[in-house]
């Protein structure tokens, strides 16, 4: 078949959707492409939603303009819910009535903020973080000295938590778990950045959960109050599976994919956060959600949609900046022998993961030379001596060697 007879479309225009339009253009595929999105926004990358804009008050940064799309020849459908398709029809509804055919499609729907409903109803504010409109209303509530509760320790809630002491706000985070960044599965760095917001004046109730929004603040688990004039809500997301349940596809937890991005459905594929893949570092199926994996996993399934052969086997890499901390973190850190190199009490050091010998994962403070490096011992299955890596003067650039 060929270009001018094909289609694709692409259900969901953020990140992956985005850079999947831009790949299958880069790649020299010559049929129609249509870009269809639910937010009203033209599609743009999520780290600055926690960042810049909350911040600096920055102005959020898109891919491209309209005119940049149309001279790409991208059809792009923003405010467009997809609320239907038909795999034999070849055919995908919209809310509004109208209907677009494709040959191919590519389900970038992406995931939605999990819901704590015990405290959406309640006289103290609550708020979510997903997209631009939640960054500008979440900023406009940050004033000085607002008592700001985060619900959940994870990345978005101390990115915020950064944010809100940047713009002079009293800060309380709220995690049900025994420490904060309980996804890196790594002790050395929970403690790090507790100990960093902590040294900013940031308060953690650790083991607790939330569980009443009440006058004046939160009821937790334990029967204690905690004052707060904003919440924010942070507990992880859910994958948008409304379009592949209608499919019939299995998605439970995501939509799963081969190694190519293809679903189970010919000439279905998806991308992205909702994609289920398997992890070899967590020896599991799971959906890697972060900025990496939906560049990456988009350019390599769009060319796979088009017959260029492509075998997509991510090494999970994320990062994230709060405060004077960069903080990179590759394959998986937990149930592995830690190894630390540097000084923790300090603002530089890096953390690596062993299991059976081999390197597994990683972590770095401020540390992109090692990070650079642990990324290649990841992905190249080393295995170097405990004794070297244990070794303060040890260059880490050798083990690549071994």
């Amino acid at each position: 078949m060929s270009d001018g007879q094909r289609s694709i479309a692409i259900i969901g225009a953020g990140q992956a959707g985005g850079r999947a339009a831009e790949a299958l253009r880069a790649a020299q595929f010559g049929g129609p492409i249509t870009l269809i999105g639910g937010e009203r926004h033209l599609p743009y990358e999520r780290p600055q939603l926690s960042k810049s804009m909350l911040i600096d008050g920055a102005a959020p940064k898109f891919i491209r303009s309209f005119e940049q799309w149309a001279e790409i020849d991208v059809d792009l459908q923003v405010g467009a819910n997809a609320v239907a398709c038909d795999p034999e029809r070849r055919i995908v509804a919209l809310q509004d009535g109208r209907e677009f055919r494709f040959d191919k499609i590519l389900l970038a729907t992406g995931t939605r903020p999990r819901r704590l409903t015990a405290l959406e109803a309640g006289p103290v504010p609550v708020a979510y973080l997903r997209d631009i409109d939640d960054s500008i209303a979440l900023r406009d509530r940050m004033f000085a000295e607002e008592r700001v509760l985060l619900v959940g320790g994870g990345v978005i809630g101390l990115e915020v938590a950064a944010a809100a002491v940047s713009r002079g706000c009293r800060v309380t985070v709220v995690e049900a778990a025994g420490d904060v960044f309980a996804q890196v599965g790594s002790s050395t760095i929970s403690a790090f950045f507790r100990r960093l917001h902590a040294d900013r004046g940031v308060s953690f109730l650790l083991g607790k959960t939330a569980v009443a929004n009440v006058e004046g603040g939160v009821r937790l688990s334990d029967d204690t109050f905690c004052a707060a004039d904003l919440i924010l809500i942070g507990i992880g997301v859910e994958p948008s599976l409304d379009l592949a349940c209608a499919l019939g596809l299995p998605s439970a937890s995501g939509i799963r994919v081969d190694r190519a991005g293809a679903t189970d459905i010919p000439g279905i594929y998806a991308a992205g956060d909702v994609a289920l893949q398997w992890s070899r570092f967590n020896e599991r199926w799971m959906r890697i959600e972060n900025w990496a994996n939906a560049q990456d996993q988009a350019a390599a399934v769009a060319k796979s949609m088009i017959g260029l052969e492509q075998c997509y086997e991510p090494t999970p890499w994320f990062w994230t900046d709060q405060y004077d901390a960069n903080l990179q973190v590759v394959g998986t850190l937990s149930g592995v022998e830690e190894i630390v190199r540097g000084d923790t009490a300090g603002t530089k050091f890096c953390v690596i993961g062993l299991r059976d010998g081999e390197v597994v994962g990683g972590a770095t403070v401020n540390s992109p030379k090692d990070m650079a490096v642990l990324r290649r011992l990841v992905s190249m299955r080393k295995r170097p001596s405990r004794s070297d890596l244990e070794n303060p003067s040890f260059d880490l650039k050798r083990a690549l060697a071994s």
